[in-house]
């Protein structure tokens, strides 16, 4: 009887120790479709008689094997599984208790609208989700105007069509379900696209078409794994793969015992800053805590990090390796049984040698360039960064030849400016169209392009017998492009005499009337290339200027506390994705040590070091008087709202109004606002927050002039906290422009203040033709003073050709 309790305390203490294995951290780069991934080493299998398992089983990328007596699948064919009832489907392919969940949706809302239109992303997989056995469910809900005979939702994976669903769940949501075909999933990145072709139930016009949509419910949208297999996570592979959660969002949960100490700060945003290159993910937020780890779920990554000591005791079952060098690893966390990133050393200094273990390997040198601006997390593929006379194949940029039958064709892509972009007011891109249409489009029919939802340029169709265009040109203006992300679109307003008729079935026309061919090409020429100081809009594009830094970047927190360290890894983690690596920064206690570098400031603006706000032209009496609005406080009334509200109330004068349609008239036609009709910009205004504003992001001059300081505060460190989880969206992130951007919790408003006055930062080397080209549109954007320039050039002309002719020909 003893040797029976012996042997079992024995088998105890393994089951113990290896609930604390851990496993390797393997570093390697993220692996492209259809790149082959060998197994990784493990340690020997524990002998037969040991019943715990390991933390980190062996990998296997073998397809989960299906029933013996099945064949091999033959390539999936494009229909709904196995009922054509949504509801049936998804009851038929419900998940079973062990299955994984992985949701895909990488926003908080996402629709499909119009009678053509498909969006990609990419999602990426552990080595042992591509090997299970998986299922893709997706709920949605359309319009009830949508005809579900001639309407369909259609997935891939990886261009690899495997499924087809009628639209026909006006009502209420419906899920449907599609078997993965064994074989198709691959570790890394995984292509996912849904594309919608509607057709109205009885209208044929052109308006109608925006009553066509479907919207995909992100919560109900997701890979399911069969097996527990797939929730393993042992290497840099669970940080890529981290993915969202029911609502679009990314959070990694990280508890810093030591949180409070001096020299914690910097370790710590370089991690969050090289965890948030690692998955770039478009919504993610980060939680810092001293206490524990929060609750685990799709879509989060508990991190743990500091010394041995200090994360003892609320992590009793440390690796023995955490009290004598540095250690990254995943640990299963014993309470909940979910993974868990360890990061851990004798020393804080151990601890940031094993931080850099993660971060170096997405460290890339400020002077190399790169080609793309990472997206395809939310939308693939990634966008090219251009940076002079390019031409680029509309089928590199992900857009598809289509043929289409319906009244409204609508297609977009990417591509990517860099920061120091300065010709929107005078250049102009190219499309180089190929495309064809058939005799029944009428003349009145035109193609538009449109540069972040502003239309740029217009193209009449006038043949009555249909034709091929072949590269036909089709100027863009670029007064809409920004720098970082742009994002282009194609829309074709195609009428027909069957249209005007609206014959019953006609709206469901099955034959195709125009066609887009991806041969088409955007060219875009040299534009002038120099830097602008203030501009927010360049760092949230690309994280200008501290994305160049060859220097760490001074940073300013007004206190170390758990909301407003979060804030500063949210915000400088999507600094970190759109600058591509991460951004060194050091922590500095009072501006007199910044000098003239740039530098950042978080904090909030009680705590705001009075130079910094005077810099970024924010009253500093704000710092008193910028308390939010409370709902329970009455008769508090917004004076910005308030002044639009009676502004409107007596701007009904017959005199006033016509003097406001006339400007603008000129300003829609001519691009003619008061600031052009200067001959030099004018000084910024001093910015008073109003007080339904809860975050300001405000962007100054350093006070010598050669660095930009920029200012992120609130009243609160908690506000500070929610409007930056908030604003760092991939929905909100690109309105951040001008030299003060401002958030409102209150109304979910988002408003900017235009630059009045900016500097010029050079860039680039000198030469001529970029001077030619930043004077070409410094004096577009300023045309009294081209305009007097043009009038002392033509007198100085003809002043000259007076004293020249007065000493030619024969005197009297």
């Amino acid at each position: 009887m003893k040797s029976i309790v012996a042997a079992s305390l024995l088998l105890l203490n393994a089951s113990a120790f290896a609930q604390a294995q851990t496993a390797p951290f393997d570093m390697s780069g993220e692996r492209p479709p259809g790149a082959s991934v060998a197994p990784r080493p493990m340690p020997p299998a524990p002998p037969a008689a040991t019943a715990p398992v390991p933390v980190t089983p062996p990998v296997s990328v073998r397809p989960a094997p299906a029933t013996p007596a099945a064949p091999v699948p033959a390539p999936i064919t494009v229909q709904p599984q196995p009922a054509p009832q949504p509801g049936a489907a998804a009851n038929a392919a419900s998940p079973k208790p062990r299955d994984i969940r992985h949701y895909l949706v990488p926003f908080s809302k996402f629709s499909l609208g119009g009678e053509y239109d498909r969006r990609s992303w990419s999602v990426y997989l552990t080595p042992e989700q591509a090997a299970a056995r998986a299922s893709f469910t997706f709920a949605y809900q359309n319009s009830v105007v949508v005809a579900p005979e001639a309407s369909a939702l259609t997935v891939y994976l990886n261009n690899r069509p495997i499924g087809r669903q009628r639209v026909g769940s006006p009502a209420g949501p419906s899920a449907v379900t599609f078997e993965v075909p064994p074989g198709l999933l691959q570790p890394g990145a995984n292509l996912v696209t849904f594309q919608a072709d509607q057709r109205h139930r009885t209208d044929c016009s052109i308006q109608s078409t925006y009553e066509l949509w479907s919207n995909i419910d992100p919560a109900g949208t997701y890979l399911s794994f069969a097996g527990g297999n797939a929730a393993e996570l042992s290497s840099a592979d669970a940080i890529r793969a981290i993915g969202v959660d029911g609502t679009g969002r990314t959070e990694f949960d990280i508890v810093v015992p030591a949180l409070e100490q001096p020299g914690t700060t910097e370790p710590l945003l370089r991690l969050t800053q090289g965890l948030s290159v690692l998955s770039s993910m478009p919504n993610q937020i980060f939680a810092f805590n001293t206490a524990s780890l929060p609750a685990a779920g799709p879509g989060k990554l508990g991190v743990l990090v500091g010394t041995a000591a200090e994360l003892r005791p609320l992590f009793p079952d440390l690796p023995p390796g955490a009290e004598s060098a540095p250690l990254a690893a995943f640990v299963t966390d014993p309470r909940s049984g979910s993974p868990v990133l360890l990061i851990s050393g004798p020393s804080w200094q151990a601890v940031s040698s094993a931080i850099d273990t993660i971060v170096s390997p997405v460290d890339r040198p400020a002077d190399v360039r790169r080609d793309v601006l990472t997206t395809e997390r939310w939308s693939a593929p990634n966008a090219p960064l251009i940076f002079s006379d390019t031409s680029t194949a509309l089928s590199q940029l992900g857009v598809k030849t289509t043929e289409f039958s319906g009244r409204r064709f609508r297609t977009s892509f990417n591509v990517a400016v860099p920061a120091d972009f300065y010709a929107n007011a005078y250049g102009e891109a190219t499309v180089l169209l190929d495309a064809a249409y058939t005799d029944k489009v009428l003349p009145g029919s035109h193609i538009d392009i449109y540069v972040n939802d502003n239309i740029a340029s217009t193209v009449p169709l006038t043949s009555t017998t249909g034709g091929i265009l072949r590269h036909l040109p089709i100027r863009v203006t670029m007064r809409h492009f920004k720098p970082g992300l742009n994002t282009v679109a194609i829309e074709a307003i195609l009428m027909t005499k069957d249209d005007a008729a609206c014959a019953p079935g006609s709206s469901a026309d099955a034959n195709a009337r125009f066609a887009l061919f991806d041969t088409s090409e955007l060219h875009i020429p040299d534009f002038a290339r120099v830097g602008q100081l203030p501009n927010l809009a360049a760092m949230a594009g690309t994280a200008y200027p501290y994305g160049r830094a060859t220097e760490p970047t001074p940073l300013f927190i007004d206190r170390i506390d758990a909301d407003t360290l979060s804030a500063a890894a949210t915000l400088l983690g999507q600094m970190a994705i759109m600058a591509g690596h991460p951004i060194a920064v050091e922590s500095v206690a009072s501006p007199n040590t910044i000098g003239d570098r740039d530098a950042i400031f978080i904090g909030s603006i009680s705590q705001m070091p009075t130079t910094a706000l005077s810099q970024a032209n924010v009253s500093t009496a704000s710092q008193a008087s910028w308390r939010p609005v409370v709902d329970a406080q009455p008769g508090v009334v917004d004076t910005g709202t308030a002044f639009e509200e009676w502004n409107s109330k007596v701007s009904g004068g017959l005199l006033r109004g016509q003097i406001t349609a006339f400007r603008e008239w000129v300003v829609r036609n001519f691009d003619i606002t008061r600031s052009s009709l200067q001959f030099i910009p004018g000084a910024e205004e001093i910015f008073t927050p109003p007080n339904m504003a809860t975050l300001l992001v405000a962007q100054g001059s350093s006070p010598a002039g050669a660095g930009a300081w920029t200012v992120v505060t609130a009243p609160s460190a908690k506000d500070l906290r929610e409007g930056l989880e908030v604003l760092t969206a991939q929905m909100n992130w690109p309105q951040i422009s001008g030299h003060i951007t401002t958030y409102s919790s209150k109304t979910a408003k988002i408003e900017t203040v235009p630059v009045t006055r900016f500097d010029f930062v050079p860039s680039t080397p000198w030469s001529i033709s970029n001077y030619r080209l930043i004077a070409a549109n410094w004096l577009s954007t300023n045309i009294l003073s081209y305009a007097f320039l043009l009038v002392a050039f033509v007198l100085l002309i003809g002043i000259s050709t007076s004293r020249v002719l007065k000493n030619l020909g024969r005197s009297k």
